[in-house]
Order: C-alpha cells, then sequence, then structure tokens
C-alpha cells in the first residue's frame, strides 16, 4: 500500500521531479495538450513570531507556534492556493490553486524550523481528454484528498469531484469525474465543496468510513442552519452536519493520527470580526446523517500573523511530535500574502 511519502516520490516517474530515484511505475506519456510541469522559484521569508503583540508568546490554545514563512514567487500563476497536503515527514507537498493548477515542491528545513520551499514545480491540472480543466470553465480547485496513491480535487461553483491516479502519473495524471451526490449540485456557488479528506483503508481499518471520502462544503447550510457535508464511496452516498457557529465557515480538513478531523474555519467582517480558529471532531461522530461538532483548539484574529488560511495538513516527526501544518490564499493579491505557517499540537 502507497503512504503518502511513496505517492509524492512517485512523482519521479514523470517530468515533475527528475532528481528522485524511488518511481513507482513506468511513466504514462504526457497527452500532446498538456503542457510539461513548469519548474518555478518561490522566495521565502521568515515569520518569526506569529503573535504581533507579543512576539514571546508561542503558545496558543493547544498549538505551540514552531515557524512561518512569507511565500512570493515571479511565476505568473503562483498564489491562490486553497489546499496542501505533505508527505510522512512534512516535506514534499502537493498543493492546489484556485486557478486549476497543481504546485509541487519541497519544505526546507534547519532542525524544526522552515527555510525555504525549493524544487518547485507548477502544472495545469488535466481533465479526461488531457486538456486543462480550467479551459472548460472548471478553474476553482479549493479542496484536495491525497491517499493510497489516489488524489480527489473539489471544484467550487461547478461542484464536481475529480479522481486522479496521482501515484502512478503525478501532475500529468488526467482526471475522472465521479458520479455527484444528490443535493451537491444546490450548493451556494461561492460556498461549495472547500474540504475533502480520504479516510485511508490501511490506517483506519477499523473505523466504518475506511476508504470513504467525506466532501465538506464550505457554507451549503441545510435547513437547521449545519454545514452540509458528504459521506462518498458505500452503496450510496450518506449525508451528514456540522454544526456553525459563531458565523465561521470552512475552508479545510485534514485528520489526525488519531482518525479525528481538524477543521480549519475563517470568518471575516469589514467591522473587524475576522479571525481563524480550529475545531477538532471525533472520527466516530461521523456518521450518516449526524450532526457532528468539537472543541475549539485554537483561534487568531487580525492581533496575529494570519491571513486567508485555506490549507492544513498534518505529519509526525521523528521524535513524534505532531505537526499541523497551514496555508493561505492570497487571492492573487498585492494586499493579501501566501503565508506558510507550522504549529506544534500540545495535548
Amino acid at each position: 500500500m502507497l503512504t503518502r511519502r511513496s505517492i509524492l516520490a512517485s512523482l519521479a516517474a514523470t517530468a515533475a521531479w527528475p532528481a528522485l530515484a524511488r518511481a513507482q511505475s513506468v511513466p504514462v506519456p504526457a497527452p500532446a495538450s498538456a503542457r510539461a510541469a513548469e519548474t518555478i522559484t518561490i522566495d521565502a521569508r521568515p515569520v518569526p513570531a506569529f503573535d504581533t503583540r507579543d512576539p514571546q508568546q508561542t503558545r496558543f490554545g493547544a498549538l505551540q507556534y514552531r515557524s512561518g514563512l512569507i511565500l512570493t514567487s515571479t511565476f505568473r500563476d503562483f498564489g491562490g492556493v486553497s489546499a496542501l497536503r505533505l508527505d510522512d515527514k512534512g516535506e514534499r507537498f502537493v498543493a492546489l490553486s484556485d486557478k486549476g493548477m497543481w504546485f509541487t515542491g519541497r519544505i526546507a528545513y534547519g532542525g524544526a524550523i522552515m527555510t525555504g520551499v525549493v524544487d518547485a514545480e507548477a502544472a495545469p491540472i488535466l481533465g479526461s481528454d488531457g486538456k486543462p480543466l480550467e479551459a472548460r470553465g472548471w478553474y476553482d480547485s479549493e479542496s484536495l484528498a491525497l491517499e493510497d496513491g489516489i488524489a480527489y480535487v473539489g471544484f467550487e461553483r461547478v461542484h464536481q469531484i475529480v479522481k486522479f491516479d496521482f501515484g502512478r502519473d503525478g501532475v500529468l495524471a488526467r482526471g475522472d469525474v465521479i458520479p455527484q451526490p444528490a443535493g451537491m449540485r444546490k450548493l451556494p456557488d461561492n460556498k461549495s465543496l472547500e474540504s475533502l479528506v480520504l479516510v485511508s483503508k490501511e490506517k483506519f481499518k477499523s473505523s466504518p468510513l475506511a476508504g470513504m471520502l467525506l466532501a465538506i462544503s464550505e457554507r451549503g447550510l441545510d435547513a437547521a442552519g449545519n454545514i452540509q457535508c458528504w459521506i462518498i464511496g458505500g452503496k450510496a452516498p450518506a449525508t451528514f452536519g456540522i454544526r456553525r457557529t459563531l458565523k465561521y465557515d470552512i475552508s479545510d480538513a485534514a485528520q489526525l493520527p488519531s482518525g479525528d478531523l481538524l477543521l480549519l474555519e475563517r470568518k471575516f467582517s469589514l467591522f473587524g470580526d475576522t479571525g481563524i480558529r480550529i475545531r477538532r471532531i471525533p472520527l466516530a461522530q461521523v456518521m450518516p446523517n449526524a450532526v457532528v461538532d468539537g472543541p475549539t483548539m485554537f483561534e487568531a484574529d487580525l492581533g496575529h500573523e494570519i491571513d486567508n488560511f485555506e490549507g492544513i495538513d498534518t505529519h509526525v516527526t521523528e521524535s513524534g511530535e505532531t505537526v499541523i501544518t497551514l496555508i493561505s490564499d492570497n487571492n492573487f493579491s498585492m494586499l493579501q500574502r501566501t503565508l506558510l505557517m507550522q504549529f506544534t499540537l500540545v495535548e
């Protein structure tokens, strides 16, 4: 069974990461209509403190600040990062921009501190015909699940999920649309599929959700005001809800080693009620027709180094620390930043 680490390493089988030598299979040639992955340079500037009011403060709820970077690039399409998945070491990554692009690369470290992003490349997300999905108007790629060699990408506005054999083909994989669950097409255009989590069959084989895809909307509300979600992969798709509180919307989700879900949430107001938080949801709560809720682990406001955080993932270090990584979507605006932040979970 492929791990996330071997999935990312298998990009050596494509034109994406020629320096690696752990290819898993013979690459499938890129279709003539596909642009090859393009090498890009990403510059990084450190963020020494998370709390702008008290730079000595490092503990924030259940999280301890490790390090942060402000990322910039002269590459014309860099930015808009809306999802992030890391390998088991927290080094190699796959990310999405909301302009229908893959970004891949490696986070460089000095000890436990992030120092930069290297070996970075960009490529368009391809459809089953080998053409960029952006060309058909499917550009708002907002959510990514990557596990056991399979990647799923959720597209807002069209409310579709596309499946890729990423372990075999990397960024040159052609996507196949999976059947759309009933009700998903009625989601709000810009509050649609924001989070995807694929529950690993290997890691969580005792869970009834093993092998299932969890699709979570940003703010598609049911009649009771709960955030609409789907369980995909059983005999028929099922629905569940997440209780919405304090005007927060969901921007991404990831799993802890225990299986519990981490929900990355945000809220914005021109009157200053702006912030982010992370909630923890026990995986056992997630079942058909349930409405789930969980405690807040972390909150931050404009007094902290925050931006439009849209990506979250986790990994465990060799010393056993659980690290949570966040990335922000700058909306391709000069007024916003692409922030890459890491925290240690303190339990």
